[in-house]
């Protein structure tokens, strides 16, 4: 194990021109909201070996229309193959859009904490731990949160409430934590 700084995506910054494919062949680039909405929100998640990842896309299911009402679109993602996407979505009950072939340089380039596995059985490629972006409809990263462990996700309905708060133009809530160590 190596202790050592990652890059990570900062707040305010352009979101990464990332594509990654569906099951139906389509290929989306991560950051364009689609369905008439204006923000896009993109989970990174572990992969099928999750249970907590399975659980989670789950719920979001079921967040993914107050998500709508925020406007606010949803696409998840994760490194693992075609094939195990395939067998994940055996127990996935969702009907947005999940992407598969995420890199390890595309996990890098996102500023995620990344695994290797932890024995055959698990998986078998290094994999993202789990990480949340918000795309504002300039491609600007609004809200970030990235994990190193699949513990600590953003509890969804507080999530949606931030949305709505900082999309409501009477709170003129700018991106937060963009003040650089020059400006201190």
């Amino acid at each position: 194990m190596s202790v050592e700084y990652t890059n990570k995506l900062h707040a305010g910054a352009d979101f990464p021109n990332i594509e990654a494919k569906l099951l139906n062949g389509d290929i989306k680039k991560l950051s364009v909201p689609e369905n008439g909405l204006d923000w896009k929100m993109v989970i990174v998640y572990r992969g099928q070996h999750c249970p907590l990842c399975t659980r989670y896309l789950n719920q979001l299911e079921n967040a993914k229309s107050l998500l709508a009402q925020t406007g606010v679109d949803l696409i998840a993602v994760s490194g693992d193959s075609k094939k195990q996407l395939e067998s994940h979505m055996e127990r996935l009950d969702v009907s947005f859009p999940i992407a598969y072939g995420l890199t390890t340089e595309q996990m890098e380039e996102l500023g995620l904490y990344i695994s290797a596995p932890r024995s055959p059985e698990e998986t078998d490629h290094p994999f993202a731990e789990p990480g949340l972006f918000v795309v504002n409809s300039e491609g600007k990263v609004h809200v970030a949160d990235i994990s190193n462990n699949p513990f600590i996700r953003p509890e969804l309905q507080s999530l949606i409430n931030g949305l709505g708060w900082i999309r409501n133009p009477d709170n003129n809530y700018p991106i937060r934590g963009t003040l650089s160590k020059q400006c201190l």
